[in-house]
């Protein structure tokens, strides 16, 4: 009996995510601003989507890229959200297994999505500051698609095997993931087995993408800073720089979180348990929730956009 019962637990068919383990009985107050920020990153990413179709005059490389974006936010944070709150509201905390994985995979891919994103469009804005005379020529519908396949492509194959490697491990020791979604390492945590491999490969991963997409960023935008500088006047420095405004903030919001989470992470024994659960959720859901309003209000064309749907929604 005790074989059976081992061999059955051994292949889980399905986890219990905890959402935020000591803070239970405030779940839906939490829930309130995981909502909130949820609605926001809806609405604002699909009105970008909308915005930017609807508009010829947007049909250019920087507003494909901000597409993109918008496309990746809305997958990243329908993956967590609404499994969450039905945590928080229902107390509906079981996941299959298959699910589990599928959810770590768009997670984590769509991340590396993300970050791949914004060197595209670091290097659109290098090109329209730098190179503006062969801007249109460089960065053709074709191109910006071929860039678009290969940020895909690079984040599938680099994340499929932290998958391929969490399907693969016994897991015998409990089938709970104190976490509200199927985080990596609270998966593979669970294992019983030498999981190093996993555990190896995911700060790798990690390592790859971050050093190597900042440096990228920050060349380009070297150069761009350098091209900023030698313009003769003043007002013409700030209009060139100001184009590069919400791109560089959305990086900061999106960097600047996220290392400090995996910062917490790895040095979890110091930092309460809640808190790190928190910050994951909040370097995931606060970057779709203020990317499309920080474009949307620091973009010219895409603030009168909306002006205008407004005002004809008025009349």
């Amino acid at each position: 009996m005790s074989i059976s019962n081992t061999t059955d637990f051994t292949n889980p068919s399905a986890f219990i995510l905890l959402g935020i383990p000591g803070l239970e009985k405030a779940h839906v107050w939490i829930s309130i601003p995981f909502c909130a920020m949820y609605a926001i990153a809806l609405l604002g990413n699909s009105a970008i989507l909308f915005i930017v179709k609807k508009e010829p005059s947007l049909h250019e490389p920087m507003y494909y890229f901000l597409c993109m974006l918008a496309v990746t936010d809305l997958v990243l944070s329908t993956s967590i959200v609404p499994k969450a709150l039905s945590i928080f509201w229902f107390n509906s905390r079981q996941i299959d297994f298959s699910a589990c994985l599928t959810q770590l995979y768009f997670i984590h891919c769509f991340s590396v999505v993300e970050s791949g994103i914004f060197v595209a469009m670091a290097f659109d804005r290098y090109v329209a500051i730098c190179h503006p005379l062969r801007h249109s020529t460089v960065l053709t519908n074709l191109v910006v698609a071929k860039i678009g396949l290969a940020v895909m492509l690079r984040s599938g194959v680099l994340v499929l095997p932290c998958v391929l490697l969490a399907q693969q491990w016994p897991y015998c020791k409990t089938n709970v993931i104190p976490h509200s979604y199927c985080e990596h390492m609270a998966v593979v945590n669970l294992a019983c087995a030498d999981t190093r491999a996993s555990s190896y490969y995911g700060l790798s991963v990690v390592i790859l993408v971050t050093t190597m997409d900042m440096f990228l960023i920050a060349v380009s935008y070297t150069q761009i800073l350098r091209a900023i500088l030698s313009l003769p006047t003043k007002d013409a420095r700030l209009k060139t720089f100001g184009t590069c405004g919400s791109h560089i903030a959305v990086i900061l919001i999106f960097y600047i979180p996220a290392l400090f989470s995996f910062i917490t992470h790895r040095f979890r024994q110091n930092v309460p348990l809640h808190f790190h659960i928190l910050m994951a959720n909040v370097n995931l859901l606060v970057p779709p929730m203020l990317n499309p309003v920080i474009y949307g209000v620091r973009t010219k064309q895409i603030r009168d956009r909306l002006l205008r749907l407004h005002t004809h929604g008025d009349t």
